[in-house]
């Protein structure tokens, strides 16, 4: 029998269609810079899209439904075979999810033409093929304590298909479709955070020597699980009410116990490390952020408090975490240098940018700026990364 290290090393193919995270990284990356060019422009006044969808819905639904489902595919369709011992997704089938995952992204952009109906067919389709895809893995390997991650998965397209019906009229940025979508991609950075994070801090901390390493998961982490299950599904609901403002307090709380507990504070020599720390600090920056809109609405507008999950969490996390699983599987070192370090402090830069806009006594100038982290911090990493993503492994396919 060949094994399967043996069978990889085989590959024959393009280097970019030799592992998930090849294609979806580099496209990921390329979406994120893309789509907040375009978004920029919007807001100017100098461009309109061909596309049916109100600019603000189109911007929210290329961020939530265009730029992190690519993350995850990239992300999932590497991590799948580790955890079922199965062989990834290479070669045809793998084109086949990215060019469905490019077809979607094109149907929205000319909606207009294709009308609502036909792009969105087209854009749904592609989560549902990968939860297909990732789906049979699971099953086929017996991989159970993972079922959840595939539930996550399903909500998240569900959510596209909501995202879509609302969209016939103007005004889907903050409804139940961009929310259910906000909720299952945010459980799904708590619970793959949840075990990278303490994981490779605990990893790097036993080489530096003797001190404080991450406590393991136990009953915390299940009740600070929880805690945010029920804010998040209370917010999904009714988002507005008083009752939701005081539970993401407490599911804040929570989750700021829980970061604390990895020993993060330990991690500042190395960004690669410590910025999957700054990323998960904005989950429970965002359930504050979503009270204090509440409470004080005055200091904080509650559409600029999402920005704490949307740039902050999503966008700092899948940066993070894109770039080390990029270091990681194309054979080099584990550790950020000066390029990659100032990519992640653009990106943390422009969250709280974004968080505090409408607050400032120069809000354009904050929505540029933040704007800019962004569009530098994905560009930047492109730029790093992109000959890394399509060039072959040293010595083996990967």
């Amino acid at each position: 029998m060949t094994s399967s290290a043996k069978r990889i090393r085989a590959y024959q193919g393009p280097a970019l269609l030799s592992f998930g995270f090849r294609p979806f990284f580099l496209f990921a990356g390329l979406w994120a810079v893309i789509a907040l060019c375009l978004w920029t422009l919007m807001v100017s006044g100098s461009l309109t899209l061909p596309s049916h969808l109100a600019p603000a819905d189109w911007h929210v639904h290329e961020m939530l439904y265009g730029y992190i489902p690519a993350v995850i595919a990239g992300f999932l369709l590497t991590a799948v075979p580790n955890w079922t011992g199965h062989l990834p997704i290479t070669g045809a089938p793998l084109l086949a999810l990215v060019l469905l995952w490019l077809a979607g992204r094109l149907a929205l952009f000319f909606s207009a033409f294709t009308g609502g109906p036909v792009a969105a067919l087209i854009d749904a389709s592609f989560l549902f093929a990968l939860a297909a895809v990732i789906g049979r893995e699971v099953i086929a390997g017996k991989n159970w304590r993972n079922l959840k991650v595939l539930v996550l998965l399903c909500l998240l397209g569900a959510g596209n298909v909501l995202y879509h019906v609302e969209a016939m009229q103007p005004g889907a940025a903050y409804g139940y479709g961009a929310r259910l979508g906000t909720g299952a991609i945010l459980f799904l950075i708590m619970l793959i955070g949840g075990r990278i994070i303490p994981s490779f801090t605990r990893n790097w901390l036993v080489k530096q020597g003797e001190g404080r390493l991450p406590a393991p998961f136990n009953r915390f982490d299940i009740a600070a699980m929880v805690a945010a299950g029920i804010a998040l599904l209370s917010w999904i609901a009714l988002p507005f009410e008083a009752a939701t403002a005081w539970l993401c307090l407490i599911a804040g709380l929570f989750h700021l116990l829980r970061l604390a507990r990895w020993a993060g504070e330990r991690t500042f020599a190395e960004p690669l490390v410590s910025v999957l720390h700054a990323g998960y600090f904005f989950v429970p920056l965002g359930f504050f952020a979503l009270a204090a809109a509440h409470f004080f609405p005055a200091f904080l507008f509650y559409g600029d408090g999402l920005h704490a999950w949307t740039i902050g969490a999503m966008g700092v996390m899948t940066l993070a975490v894109m770039s080390r699983a990029a270091l990681g599987h194309t054979g080099r070192p584990l550790t950020a240098g000066i390029g990659l370090s100032l990519v992640y402090i653009l990106i943390i830069a422009a969250a709280p940018a974004r968080l505090f806009m409408s607050i400032s006594d120069a809000p354009q100038t904050l929505l540029y700026f933040s704007a800019l982290g962004w569009i530098g911090g994905f560009g930047g990493f492109v730029i790093l990364f992109a000959p890394l993503l399509a060039a072959a492994r040293k010595g083996k396919a990967g």
